[in-house]
């Protein structure tokens, strides 16, 4: 990992159990009207351990992911000025998310991985001819991603990209179980045809 130079924007997340912590909707509003890096480091110092596994998921390396977690503080430097954001910890995971496919479909060019080194095979959820290239299928991959609901696109990705059981997908998300279940069976469905209709083009 990079070493960081004098007024990086990570030199401000720290932990520092002086500071009171507060609710991420303060956090936000605070961040918006002052433009403070150490209120935003504050935030992002929350969840920074979750953002780093996210990462590492898709990654699969730890110098990688490292960097990864420094670049996505540096997309909230602006990103946060300009988005509503309801929910911090599920939309920082869908932009972590999107940072790492974005990172691997930058590389799939020169490398030879497979898909199911990057992706939770499963036969049901999502079938890809394997005649197609790495970057096509990240990219139809992605897109229909895109077109779920928020609530199936966290659910079916935290499921079966990252292999949480539905208890946890419920704790990560706050939804709950019963909305978690039928998230997940009509995001997988959607995905499904989704990809196939693209797949097919």
């Amino acid at each position: 990992m990079s070493e960081l130079c004098p007024g990086h924007p990570l030199k401000f997340i720290k932990n520092n159990t002086r500071i009171q912590e507060q609710d991420d909707a303060t956090l936000i509003a605070r961040y918006k009207i002052s433009g403070d890096l150490e209120v935003l480091g504050q935030l992002y110092n929350k969840y920074m351990h979750l953002v780093f596994g996210v990462c590492l998921n898709y990654l699969k390396d730890e110098e990688q992911s490292k960097d990864a977690v420094m670049q996505i503080f540096e997309e909230l430097v602006t990103k946060l000025k300009v988005h509503e954001v309801q929910n911090f910890k599920s939309w920082l995971h869908v932009l972590s998310r999107n940072h790492c496919l974005m990172a691997i479909r930058k590389n799939s060019k020169n490398t030879t991985l497979s898909l199911e080194d990057t992706f939770v095979e499963n036969t049901e959820f999502v079938h890809l001819d394997m005649d197609d290239t790495k970057e096509t299928k990240l990219t139809v991959m992605e897109r229909c991603m895109e077109t779920l609901s928020e609530e199936q696109r966290l659910s079916v990705d935290l499921f079966y990209l990252q292999e949480k059981c539905y208890k946890e997908v419920a704790d990560i998300t706050g939804y709950e179980m019963v909305k978690v279940k039928s998230y997940i069976q009509n995001g997988k469905r959607n995905l499904k045809i989704c990809i196939e209709k693209n797949s097919s083009e």
